[in-house]
């Protein structure tokens, strides 16, 4: 199964939210066509201007038992080239297409909101690192995986997930281990932000979370996103430049005449209605 969009405009919370549904095998399914499907799936998302943002769950029994250890070693332990130089060369452009399918999710301007229940393996842990939002029922739990099979983790848990939690000898420990985190201390340490008690629950947050979402000003809301990646990859006096000159143009906007026009008018700002972007 392939990522894809759903819903109809106009429908309940789906012409609010673009739910993405990953079966079991999706991190690993499909190898390079996988990794397309994404990048594509996304670009998508990022040019569409009903959608305002995702929310990403797992089709399955989990959200993602991790890589498919039988196409692993068939992508990327028989790479092709005429010597190790050649072959190295080929791999990378492999990992670096791998890489890509991942940072889509951060380099998307939508809010992306992800629901975690049961496991989250591997390649999880380095989608959801790059998600916005990371909510998980109770029965989630987390594992940095790469170690057990031999190498390091290379599509983004290793460079995000320090930054995420904030605890750098943690990140250490799960990487080293690749010893399981439950859903407790998953909250406990900043990689989600809410535990809900079953998939049905989570789910409803995950929806009703992005549908507020919508209810903001588009042209707030991305470039908050935009600025929070940015600041978070740069120094403080740079970032502090950077949105100085992102809104520069972006406080011209009408949005913010319409809502200070319902704040004087003490009417809900929920109710106010935005152009698309």
């Amino acid at each position: 199964g392939s990522p894809s969009p759903a819903g109809e405009e106009g429908k309940g919370p789906f012409s609010l939210a673009l739910p993405l549904l990953l079966e079991e095998v999706v991190i690993s399914g499909g190898g390079e066509r996988r990794a397309w499907c994404m990048v594509e799936c996304f670009r998508k998302i990022s040019q569409d201007p009903s959608c305002h943002a995702v929310v990403i769950s797992g089709a399955g029994k989990v959200f993602t038992a991790g890589l498919d250890l039988m196409e692993m070693g068939g992508e990327f332990l028989m790479v092709a080239g005429e010597d190790t130089a050649r072959k190295a060369w080929n791999l990378r452009h492999k990992i670096r297409e791998y890489q890509e399918s991942f940072s889509v999710l951060e380099k998307c301007p939508k809010p992306v909101i992800v629901a975690v229940h049961g496991a989250c393996v591997g390649g999880g842990v380095d989608l959801i690192s790059a998600c916005d939002i990371r909510y998980c029922s109770q029965d989630a739990w987390f594992q940095v995986k790469e170690v057990d099979i031999g190498l390091a983790a290379d599509v983004g848990t290793l460079q995000r997930l320090p930054k995420i939690v904030g605890n750098q000898s943690l990140v250490n420990e799960l990487a080293f281990t690749a010893r399981k985190m439950m859903a407790p201390e998953a909250q406990s340490c900043g990689l989600v932000s809410r535990v809900f008690p079953d998939k049905a629950t989570l789910l409803e947050g995950a929806l009703d979370l992005a549908a507020t979402v919508a209810t903001k000003s588009p042209v707030a809301v991305q470039g908050t996103k935009v600025n929070l990646v940015y600041a978070r990859d740069h120094p403080v006096p740079e970032a502090l430049r950077y949105i100085a000159t992102w809104n520069m143009s972006m406080l011209q906007t009408e949005d913010i005449l319409k809502l200070v026009q319902a704040a004087l008018e003490k009417k809900d700002p929920r109710d106010v209605a935005f152009a698309k972007l």
